[in-house]
């Protein structure tokens, strides 16, 4: 049997950072929160005490690519981010395509009637459960590498 594996997915904005996790067996997402982040170095301090608490195994972080597909100055900045925060938790970060996935959310918020300023507050949160979504829906259709 193969060993359960918690996710903690990240949508990583300059203000706010939306966190979902996923269930121990990794195949559901699931919204935790949505960080203010402060310092880089209070950021990563705060994330690796909840990848710790939540013992996860994998870290997953939304890159911002351009509708072409290329990475420009923001995901560049995310991409060191990411790469100080998997050396933190010690593992690999594994960033994930989250092109249209706060759009998703924004409208996924507006069909519920949410207020927008709630809107404001849950979005992020959405976003990487969303991103977190995606990903273990590709990672269930990969075949077992047995």
């Amino acid at each position: 049997m193969e060993k359960a594996q918690r996710i903690m997915a990240l949508d990583v904005g300059e203000k706010r950072i939306g966190i979902a996790l996923s269930d121990p067996l990794g195949i559901t997402a699931q919204g935790l929160e949505v960080y203010q982040r402060t310092t880089v170095s209070e950021d990563l301090t705060y994330l690796t005490s909840l990848f710790q608490k939540h013992q996860c195994s994998g870290l997953l972080i939304g890159l911002p690519r351009h509708m072409n597909g290329e990475i420009g100055p923001e995901a560049e900045k995310i991409m060191a981010f990411g790469r100080r925060l998997g050396h933190a938790c010690r593992v690999e970060p594994v960033f994930w395509d989250e092109r249209l996935t706060t759009v998703q959310a924004e409208r996924a918020l507006l069909e519920g009637n949410m207020r927008r300023r709630r809107r404001r507050q849950v979005i992020d949160q959405l976003a990487a459960v969303l991103l977190l979504e995606n990903y273990l829906r590709f990672d269930a259709l990969r075949p077992n590498e047995e």
